[in-house]
């Protein structure tokens, strides 16, 4: 039996909801495998399942409600929220997005605010903490919104440098393998980082403060022997860290500094026989004043939704 709901909703109201050609209906069809279409100012759902039309149901009142404040979403968002809703009120969905605070602007112009409950956790973790751990697979903004603050804190005098570094391990291939001088083989490990600071700052003043040193992008290797004062420290890919290497950058610590460690623990490209010092220090240094660790999850995901898709396919395909 086809159970059927319409829902009457103002016009402007209903144009902001279908989207551009409709696209935003187009991806609740996909997501739910439901009929859904307007006919003038009515939003009409069609599905034989009564659990279906109540999450759509739920879906489109979180949607109006954040169109009647303003708020702009995205296909992204929409997916999110399909999958909050499976575990949090509609009223918690509608506060995440409401309460959320501007991290920064690009140099365009445009603010970045935080897409997730774990990313906005994450924000006020690093705002608050002197070490941070963020574990979770790609995808999830750990390194972005790392970069994202760590070019907050210098622009807001809290730190006067920034120091970028991922140990320069990769499945299947060796840096002495490839050719050029130590930077044109160290560059490609650390472009994410690059796309970053170009993408919040502008390449020509990312570029800027490269040449000074403000901003430093180095291979985990170069930390040796350096205590860094009043600097925001990233550590990026974490997980490709030996206990040695994971222990030697966090003793590099120095006064009104604050240390970011990133890494997916499912993603390891060192040898068999080495151990991960992301796994080690996550064991390790938990219940520690000023040390934080936020697990991310599939569903922080903030990338094409293909990604996530193909991330769950992978995790099930492992059982």
């Amino acid at each position: 039996m086809t159970e059927k709901l319409n829902i009457n909703i103002e016009l402007n109201q209903l144009i902001d909801l279908l989207g551009v050609n409709d696209k935003n209906i187009q991806l609740l069809k996909q997501l739910l495998d439901i009929e859904i279409y307007s006919n003038h100012q009515e939003l009409v759902v069609e599905t034989d399942s009564p659990e279906k039309l109540e999450w759509v149901h739920k879906i489109i009142r979180v949607l109006l409600e954040l169109i009647h404040n303003n708020i702009v979403f995205n296909e992204r968002d929409i997916i999110y929220i399909y999958h909050l809703l499976a575990k949090e009120s509609e009223e918690d969905v509608i506060s995440l997005f409401l309460s959320r605070k501007e991290i920064i602007k690009t140099f365009t112009g445009k603010p970045i605010y935080p897409k997730t409950f774990n990313q906005k956790k994450y924000i006020e973790m690093i705002e608050n903490n002197t070490l941070i751990f963020g574990i979770g697979p790609a995808g999830t903004g750990k390194t972005y919104l790392a970069v994202l603050m760590a070019i907050k804190q210098l622009k807001n005098n809290k730190v006067k440098r920034i120091i970028l570094t991922r140990p320069a391990v990769e499945a299947g291939e060796k840096l002495g393998f490839l050719p050029g001088d130590l930077k044109e083989k160290v560059d490609p490990y650390l472009r994410p980082l690059y796309d970053a600071l170009y993408d919040v700052l502008g390449p020509k003043d990312a570029l800027d403060l490269l040449d000074k040193q403000v901003i430093e992008i180095a291979p985990l290797a170069y930390m040796r022997g350096r205590t860094l004062d009043n600097a925001f420290v990233i550590l990026d890919e974490a997980q490709n860290t030996t206990i040695n290497q994971m222990k030697l950058f966090l003793t590099r610590l120095g006064f009104g500094s604050k240390m970011v460690v990133n890494g997916d623990i499912t993603q390891i490209d060192l040898p068999s026989y080495q151990s991960s010092g992301l796994i080690k220090a996550k064991n390790i240094l938990n219940n520690i004043h000023t040390v934080a660790l936020l697990n991310f999850d599939k569903t922080d995901v903030v990338r094409h939704p293909l990604v996530q898709t193909i991330i769950e396919r992978f995790e099930n395909d492992q059982h």
